[in-house]
């Protein structure tokens, strides 16, 4: 897929940033898509060139298929055993938690590592949720309320779920989906510990980080790994920078190279400008955009609309919205919006 890339050039309201959108909803929710706008990179906290690479890493999925050996069912009894605390003291330690789960087979009581019993806390188990326990990793996952009291009502929307078929103990395909910027940006932050001082320090420090060169080539190189061995699939996304006049030479160079790259999603590039100069030199180009890269650009106009198109387009927003308007009216607002545009 790499060095794909379109230009959308037209007036104002011809819908440019309609048709991104348009596209966005097609591909599905599985397949990421990344809008930005020219203007963005010239953050005061990092370079140009990086807030582009992570937009583009932020345009490319990877979905990660699993198979792991979980216990899966509803929640039936949840219970802790406590014991002395061996340090002495009046307070008890949760020695071991037993946690009874039925499926659509059957049930099972399991004892378990109070480890896991604190992961059930920060998932906010109770009885009647369908969980998950990964056997390698004691990771516990909630994946919703028991459909069996989908009938109480409770003021948060909660998410009902059918109770789990087959054993309670099996081997469960787990899917999921991230982008390589979620993958950069888990490597790049070291993972504190959870005393003061380094919360504190999570608080001052600036949000940005720099991701560097090398950290992203080894993410790469797991990746492909990855790829390789069958376990992950690459979904490249889309990558939508509107106003693309507003970027500069450096950052035009940089796209070029950027699209040259194995791992690129497809750019869509956004602009309402004719004939202007580049920004960050003096030379002259069509939408203010350098030669060399319009030649690699399938570029696509999008012109305003004639007065039928226009009514048109304003009685279907009309039946969406549920008003009622006459045929006068129409004519009249297709007569306003010839005039200006359609927004």
């Amino acid at each position: 897929m790499a060095g794909r890339a379109l230009l959308l050039a037209g007036a104002p309201g011809t819908g440019k940033t309609a048709i991104a959108l348009a596209i966005s909803q097609e591909l599905g929710p599985k397949v990421p898509f990344c809008p930005m706008v020219g203007s963005e990179v010239y953050s005061s906290e990092v370079k140009k060139t990086e807030i582009l690479m992570e937009n583009f890493r932020r345009a490319i999925g990877l979905r990660i298929k699993e198979t792991k050996e979980v216990w899966e069912g509803e929640v039936i009894e949840l219970k802790t055993e406590e014991k002395e605390d061996p340090h002495g003291g009046y307070g008890k330690i949760v020695s071991s938690v037993i946690v009874t789960l039925k499926t659509s087979k059957g049930t099972k009581q399991l004892k378990l590592d109070p480890s896991i019993y604190e992961n059930m806390q920060k998932e906010k188990v109770v009885v009647g949720d369908v969980i998950y326990i990964e056997a390698s990793s004691g990771n516990v996952k909630r994946v919703g309320r028991s459909d069996v009291y989908a009938s109480e009502y409770d003021l948060e929307a909660e998410e009902y779920v059918p109770l789990p078929k087959g054993d309670v103990h099996k081997k469960k395909e787990i899917v999921q989906d991230v982008t390589l910027h979620d993958l950069d940006i888990a490597n790049a932050k070291p993972q504190g510990g959870h005393d003061f001082v380094s919360l504190m320090g999570q608080i001052i420090k600036p949000k940005k980080t720099e991701i560097t060169e090398k950290l992203r080539m080894e993410i790469n190189k797991v990746v492909n790994k990855y790829i390789d061995q069958g376990v992950a699939e690459l979904i490249p996304g889309v990558l939508f920078i509107d106003e693309v006049h507003m970027l500069d030479i450096e950052c035009f160079t940089f796209l070029n190279r950027a699209l040259e790259s194995t791992l690129a999603p497809i750019v869509i590039l956004a602009t309402n400008r004719g004939i202007s100069t580049i920004r960050g030199t003096d030379i002259v180009a069509p939408h203010g955009v350098p030669l060399d890269l319009l030649d690699r650009l399938l570029i696509i106009r999008t012109t305003n609309y004639n007065l039928e198109d226009m009514i048109k387009i304003l009685a279907i927003r009309a039946t969406t919205e549920n008003l009622k308007l006459t045929a006068d009216a129409l004519a009249h607002l297709g007569a306003v919006g010839n005039k200006t545009s359609l927004r």
